[in-house]
């Protein structure tokens, strides 16, 4: 599947210093590898309608990191993936009487543009699930054949076919940092999210599980494949029978064909947590042995005047309908670079009319920089996203700068140019 194009991020002299990252299973900000090489997945969106400002928070955080660690000289491998057959969106395109198929490539090529306005870098690379069904399917047969999978039995007794995923046969890493265990959970379930099995049931439920359904082992386990039910789209299974696979196996199978394992980070809103960054990790270990990343980060959640946004409330600010009102991009990824990516905050139009207001001030400060000013402030840029990609201090780091305009006798040129690549570099704002 292709991506998007991406600009050509400005050159800086220096380089960013050690970076640190919030690790969800320990809680702590700790130092990210300094290695030469490193490596980044985030999961994409199921494509059933627009880019809203939910999501372009996610993909606009892991932009930063993306960032700071192209600015420390790291070469970074970044995969995404996209959920093109699910739940979700086969019910969408019989709501709204469209084609699934149709409704997914335009959600998908609407993405595209908005990731590619806000200045996002792509992807290495940018993989559909029905596209990876075949590199699923095995890994699948893999589990079922280890003993970790099985299928469901029908309601008569005879088998229904549909393929789920064991928990309690599952093995896990012996790193159980973080694992709660309340006696009946697996001992490997929480090491992520931190929740008991009490606690994962309803969360389960309300995202994409079905802990009710009959002749399952446990109700935490995560569907692998449905097998083909009347006018829903089905793929060759191969020993499974025709169907298509379930949600967390996707990026499992994407993230350990494209990317080292471990790889780095693991990314996603804090939505994902659990179950599914919990489950994909436990499909990881049982498929490859070792964990399926080293540090997992997630950002939190974005509503609209005091209310959670989500596509169920209809609430949702689409990155698209602020675009097509004339919106400048750049000041749409202002708004999300103003709240640090972990934390939960709302959207509202006073928000983005101070940012258009702060984006206008920057633009402005750019004809009085004053000589000599530039080093300081890509220093502070610098710092401010090394320590837990803090967006809110970088930004108060340009404030500053712009408060001070020079005298006319002093303003410099290459100053504002190195202002300005810095900007862009480093916080991905086209000034």
């Amino acid at each position: 599947m292709k991506s998007w194009n991406s600009r050509p991020i400005p050159e800086l002299s220096g380089a960013m210093p050690s970076i640190s990252l919030r690790d969800t299973v320990s809680g702590a900000v700790r130092p990210l590898p300094a290695q030469p090489d490193v490596s980044m997945y985030v999961c994409g969106i199921t494509p059933y309608d627009a880019t809203h400002m939910g999501h372009a928070a996610t993909y606009v955080a892991f932009d930063l990191l993306n960032r700071a660690w192209r600015d420390a000289g790291q070469r970074v491998k970044y995969v995404q993936n996209v959920t093109d057959v699910d739940d979700p969106l086969l019910e969408r395109a019989q709501r709204d009487g469209v084609d699934w198929c149709e409704l997914a490539s335009g959600q998908i090529e609407l993405f595209r543009k908005d990731m590619e306005a806000l200045n996002v870098i792509a992807p290495e690379h940018y993989i559909g699930a029905v596209e990876a069904i075949d590199s699923i399917v095995p890994q699948i047969e893999k589990l079922v054949a280890a003993g970790v999978a099985y299928p469901v039995l029908g309601a008569d007794g005879g088998p229904d076919g549909d393929i789920y995923f064991s928990v309690k046969d599952a093995s896990a890493p012996s790193d159980s940092r973080g694992a709660h265990d309340d006696g009946n959970a697996p001992w490997w379930l929480g090491q992520i999210s931190a929740l008991t099995q009490s606690q994962m049931l309803p969360v389960f439920a309300e995202r994409g599980g079905d802990p009710e359904r009959p002749g399952k082992r446990n109700a935490l386990d995560p569907l692998l494949w449905r097998v083909a039910r009347e006018g829903e789209p089905r793929w060759d299974g191969a020993s499974l029978g025709a169907g298509r696979p379930g949600w967390h196996i996707e990026c499992t199978v994407i993230a350990q064909r494209f990317l080292p394992s471990p790889f780095t980070v693991q990314g996603g809103g804090s939505d994902l947590v659990f179950p599914h960054h919990e489950m994909g990790a436990g499909h990881a270990f049982a498929l490859s042995g070792v964990p399926m990343a080293e540090h997992y980060a997630h950002t939190g959640m974005v509503g609209l005047d005091g209310e959670k946004m989500s596509k169920s409330k209809g609430n949702l600010v689409l990155v698209s309908a602020l675009r097509a009102q004339g919106v400048d991009p750049a000041a749409i990824r202002l708004v999300i670079l103003a709240h640090h990516y972990r934390s939960d905050w709302f959207y509202s139009d006073a928000v983005l009319e101070q940012t258009q207001t702060r984006l206008e001030s920057w633009r402005a400060a750019l004809g009085a920089a004053p000589s000599g000013s530039a080093g300081g402030v890509i220093a502070d840029l610098r710092a401010a996203l090394a320590n837990d990609l803090d967006a809110p201090a970088a930004l108060a780091a340009v404030d500053l700068w712009a408060s001070r305009p020079a005298a006319p006798q002093q303003v410099s040129a290459l100053d504002a140019a190195l202002v300005s690549d810095a900007v862009e570099a480093l916080l991905g704002v086209i000034l």
